[in-house]
Parts: C-alpha cells; structure tokens; sequence
C-alpha cells in the first residue's frame, strides 16, 4: 500500500525517530524507549497515547478505539486513501509530541508552535499541557528542529 510507505517514510524523518519491525508485523516508531506507534501491513495505524486525549479524539470521531485494548489510550485509525494519510501522519504527530515535550529545550514554546501547526483544538492542547516537564528530563536539541 503506497500510503504506508509515505507514512513510514515521513515519520521515520522526524528527528530522533527509529522505525523497527513490529512483533505482530509491519513497522513500529520509537523516540528513544517509547513506541509513537505502529502500522500493520493492511493499512491499519496503532497509536498509543493518554486515555484523556484518546478519550477527546474518540469523542470528535477523529480515531477509533483499538480492538484489542479498548479500554486504554491506545487508537485505531485505518489508513485507505492519500486523505486518510494526512490524518494518520496527525495523530502520529500527537504521540510525538507528547514523547518530545519531555527532553525539549523549550517544551512550552514547542507545545505553542506544535499546536498551531498541528490546529489543536483548545481542549486537545490543555491536555498535552499536561506532558510539559517542570524541569526537561535531559535536554537534547529541539527534538523537532534537530
């Protein structure tokens, strides 16, 4: 599926990012120790994120609940079309954010920015607020400019 390997390939560019093979197949994404997701050959993308914004997405019908873990944070969203894609690469983005606000330079100014490009809604970019580190676990260049 073409959509797959654009996804694979503009995930694995963000800064940091290492892609390796899933063990129920397809590719997963790690920033340092932790999994942004995953994608399955079919075109199903797999994303861990809290159950608060899972709960926000999952109530604006912007992802699914994953069907073999209903009942935490992880999503579902299934990849069929270049619109789809776009989509995908989004919520991708919010896992990454949330993993990357914990080494930033300048996590709230990185949340600022993140937030307009991504067009967070209020609601989403309060509870990401939450993953602002009161002091950066170990500071690293800007994660998403590095």
């Amino acid at each position: 599926m073409r959509q797959m390997k654009k996804l694979e390939e503009q995930v694995a560019a963000w800064p940091h990012v290492s892609v390796h093979p899933h063990r129920f197949g397809g590719r997963e994404f790690r920033l340092g120790n932790g999994e942004l997701g995953h994608v399955h050959l079919g075109g199903t993308v797999d994303i861990p994120l809290t159950r608060a914004v899972r709960d926000a997405l999952l109530a604006d019908g912007l992802a699914e609940e994953h069907r073999w873990v209903p009942n935490s944070g992880w999503t579902t969203f299934d990849v069929r079309g270049e619109g789809d894609l776009e989509h995908a690469l989004w919520l991708m983005r919010l896992s990454y954010l949330r993993y990357a606000l914990k080494t930033a330079s300048d996590p709230s100014g990185m949340l600022e920015r993140e937030s307009e490009e991504l067009g967070l809604s209020p609601h989403l970019r309060s509870l990401l607020q939450q993953h602002l580190p009161s002091k950066p676990e170990r500071v690293i260049a800007d994660p998403l400019t590095a």
